[in-house]
């Protein structure tokens, strides 16, 4: 069993991803060719932002928006430490720092309520984290920014592309919000690749100029940029992956409640989803006690399961400065209990069915003495 089935969406999608390619290597256009403003288009209709920037990596749509912000060392973001690396490595390398805000236990998103208090003069962002494929409380965020001054709000939306909040696709729900197209995510390159969405045009236009090394014409550097660029080969494989996109969305709800149901009563907690959004479950996560030992059972049968994540960014060496130790106790909780399994739109329920009858038996097994 594969912890996330690309193998069988590969060979639903290979004729359509055939053509797609073959069309790029006809034309050989293999930076900036038209697929690109084609999955832009797409992908802004899909979401309901005005405009799609399309970039190398989720990592770059992250740094990106934010040097169209024009973060400056010393300024801060407030974020959430319950997160992949990258969230405030984005920060860091623009000579920002990361404030970091804890989590709500039940969900694992930003905590709104410690959000005000971690604002100061030198705020220049707030990035929350829409993690496992639920979105953060974005109405509630965008009304603590817009009382302080309208900071900006980048929803860092990388496992939650197609996700719903209170009818609103994930991604065009705040100034930016940025996604990536990894293969393991909702919707997958074949490499890396992500996009930026904003309905402001000005950061529009800084977005697409800072993606090709600042320049607003050939030649012509207008601002300091970056080489981040998502190629053309990328752009076409995810729009023939589009295609099947709505439908795998569906499945990914459909196991997700699937998953809730048999797990019901088992004693394993679960995830909440809140009733104003949906999840498109970019990983499956329950908390589990003694998590090492229930995986060692569960990898004896052959099923893999992954942790998201296993130490918190404040216990991390390259950000443990940016936060005391003992601070955001409900993401060291969860860092201590998270555990997430098989999960793709391809997952079978005989699979499933599987993974949840080895996960009852392994919680319910004797502690070593």
């Amino acid at each position: 069993m594969d912890f996330i089935d690309l193998k069988t969406q590969y060979a639903a999608l290979k004729d359509r991803i055939a053509v797609r390619m073959q069309a790029v290597l006809d034309h050989g256009q293999y930076i900036m060719g038209p697929e690109v403003k084609e999955l832009e288009g797409q992908l802004a209709a899909l979401a309901g932002a005005k405009h799609c920037i399309t970039v190398a990596s989720g990592t770059e749509a992250l740094l990106i928006a934010l040097m169209a912000l024009d973060l400056k060392p010393g300024d801060e973001v407030i974020t959430t430490p319950f997160t992949f690396a990258a969230t405030a490595e984005t920060i860091v390398l623009l000579g920002g720092k990361p404030v970091f805000v804890d989590i709500e236990p039940d969900t694992c998103n930003i905590d709104t309520r410690g959000i005000e208090a971690a604002i100061t003069p030198r705020t220049k962002a707030i990035m929350p984290v829409s993690l496992y494929g639920q979105v953060a409380d974005m109405d509630e965020i965008n009304a603590i920014a817009a009382r302080h001054g309208h900071i900006p709000v980048i929803e860092d939306a990388a496992q939650s592309f197609g996700a719903t909040y209170k009818g609103r696709r994930s991604g065009a729900l705040s100034t930016f919000g940025c996604t990536s197209f990894f293969p393991s995510k909702p919707l997958g390159c074949y490499g890396d690749g992500g996009a930026i969405f904003t309905d402001d045009d000005a950061l529009a236009q800084a977005c697409r100029e800072i993606r090709v090394h600042g320049q607003s014409a050939r030649y012509t550097h207008t601002r300091v940029g970056v080489g981040g660029r998502m190629d053309t080969l990328q752009c076409a494989i995810v729009l023939a992956k589009l295609e099947r996109f709505e439908w795998e969305l569906q499945r990914r709800h459909e196991l997700g409640a699937r998953y809730g149901e048999l797990l019901k009563g088992s004693g394993i907690e679960l995830l909440t989803v809140r009733p104003d959004r949906d999840c498109v479950w970019a990983q499956y996560t329950v908390f589990v006690a003694d998590r090492a030992a229930v995986q060692a059972a569960l990898q004896a049968q052959g099923i893999p399961t992954a942790v998201h994540y296993p130490k918190p960014l404040h216990h991390q060496p390259a950000y443990a400065q940016h936060c005391c130790p003992d601070c955001c106790g409900e993401s060291v909780k969860a860092a201590a209990r998270v555990m997430s399994l098989p999960m793709s739109a391809d997952l079978t329920e005989a699979q499933q069915d599987t993974v949840v009858a080895a996960l009852k038996a392994a919680v319910r097994q004797p502690l070593p003495a």
